[in-house]
């Protein structure tokens, strides 16, 4: 299972529960770049720039992908590159998407650096990128719309979307069957 969504969105803290109650191992896309390569996220981008760092997430991915019953917390942009795609739809693709103004929220009270925010408009940055991200996560299998759950509360409400999905598609299936 692949959980995407902007900055923010809960990703990183709702994948453990996830995993958790699939019985799956959970991996963050973002902390496996920093222990591959001992230097943070600000860092890379900072000092190598944005193409490095989507070079060494979709490298990150890929390994990822070979493997299997995981929960996958994914970088907001990694959606953004269409190679990803490929690994992206082994699996199930979820979109968190706790809306624009919750995130800034979130944001703004976070400690973590973003790089892509670091600017005297941090608000507008945030809107640009989501504008040119989200057509692209509206390509997820499934759209979580949050409000103030907790990471907990998040992951039941995926569980319960996940198996509306699974029997929809046995559903599906054992129509075509039928009809043949």
């Amino acid at each position: 299972l692949y959980l995407v969504g902007m900055m923010g969105s809960g990703k990183s803290k709702t994948g453990p529960y996830l995993s958790q109650a699939l019985g799956y191992k959970f991996i963050d896309v973002d902390d496996e770049i920093e222990k591959a390569t001992q230097v943070s996220i600000s860092d890379i981008f900072n000092d190598q720039g944005e193409s490095t760092f989507r070079e060494l997430e979709s490298q990150v991915l890929k390994e990822i992908g070979l493997r299997h019953s995981f929960v996958v917390a994914t970088g907001g942009g990694l959606v953004t590159h269409s190679k990803n795609w490929g690994t992206l739809h082994q699996g199930v693709v979820i979109w968190i998407d706790p809306g624009r103004n919750r995130l800034l929220l979130r944001l703004k009270s976070d400690k973590t650096i973003r790089p892509l925010l670091a600017t005297n408009k941090p608000e507008t940055a945030f809107d640009e990128l989501f504008k040119q991200r989200e057509s692209i996560y509206l390509q997820s299998d499934l759209h979580i719309k949050v409000a103030d759950e907790s990471p907990e509360e998040v992951s039941l409400i995926i569980l319960h979307q996940l198996n509306l999905l699974i029997n929809k598609k046995a559903d599906l299936g054992e129509s075509q069957t039928i009809g043949d």
